[in-house]
């Protein structure tokens, strides 16, 4: 059995995540899927995923799978890199859900998040 040397800054997504993302990325019309965050929410940060026709010049590409690549753009790649997306089932309700090594703490809806103040670039 091998074992995975992991990545501190790649983007992972589980088996149940990828068939989610690429049935969703060919149901928008598009043929990508960025990852980014916004300023929102109660603790800070919210996770936007974005289908796009084209990833721009600014986006770096994680090739997760052999059918799918996530984009993140680099301002936002310092505040998800490392981050594993999951598709997780409660009931009847699926959701994604992204386990951030970077976030420090989350709201209690699971919906926003916050990360260390940093020092770089001030």
């Amino acid at each position: 059995m091998s074992v995975a040397t992991f990545d501190p800054m790649q983007i992972s997504v589980t088996a149940t995540a990828r068939k989610h993302l690429v049935e969703q990325i060919a149901q928008s019309g598009r043929r990508y899927v960025r990852l980014g965050v916004k300023e929102s929410g109660c603790n800070g940060y919210m996770y936007i995923l974005d289908y796009v026709e084209q990833p721009t010049d600014r986006d770096q590409a994680f090739q997760v799978a052999d059918d799918l690549a996530i984009y993140v753009s680099e301002s936002d790649l310092p505040l998800v890199q490392g981050t594993e997306v999951d598709l997780v089932t409660e009931g009847l309700n699926s959701s994604l859900q992204f386990k951030n090594p970077n976030a420090m703490s989350h709201c209690g809806c699971g919906e926003s998040f916050s990360i260390a103040a940093t020092t770089s670039g001030q």
